[in-house]
C-alpha cells in the first residue's frame, strides 16, 4: 500500500472512531492509545510506518468500542490480534509507552 493510501485510510478509521465516540459517550468509552501515538493523519510528514501503526491502533479502538457496545466475544478476539499486530509496528520506546 502507497503512503498516500494509507494516509487517507488512516483519515477514514479516525472518522469512524470519533463518530463511535461520540455515539458511545455516554458509555463510558475511553480509548487513548491512539492519542499516545501522537500522529494524526493530517501530519502528512510523518513515515510511513507510523502511519500504518496509527491505521492498526485505530482499527483496535473500533473493535474494542463495537466489542464493548455488542458483548460479542468475536471481536474480543479481533481487539486481541490487532493489539498484536500493533506491537509489530511499534518501536521500543512506542512499546514502553504503550505500557504505561
Amino acid at each position: 500500500m502507497q503512503k498516500d493510501e494509507l494516509i487517507q485510510l488512516h483519515t477514514f478509521l479516525y472518522q469512524i472512531r470519533s463518530q463511535l465516540e461520540q455515539i458511545c459517550e455516554h458509555n463510558g468509552c475511553n480509548y487513548n492509545s491512539y492519542e499516545k501515538l501522537e500522529i494524526t493523519p493530517y501530519q502528512i510528514h510523518k513515515s510511513k510506518r507510523e502511519h500504518k501503526l496509527a491505521v492498526f491502533t485505530l482499527s483496535k479502538d473500533i473493535a474494542g468500542i463495537l466489542s464493548n457496545n455488542n458483548g460479542d466475544p468475536g471481536l474480543e478476539k479481533i481487539v486481541n490480534r490487532l493489539d498484536q499486530i500493533t506491537m509489530r509496528f511499534m518501536t521500543q520506546k512506542e512499546k514502553e509507552d504503550h505500557r504505561l
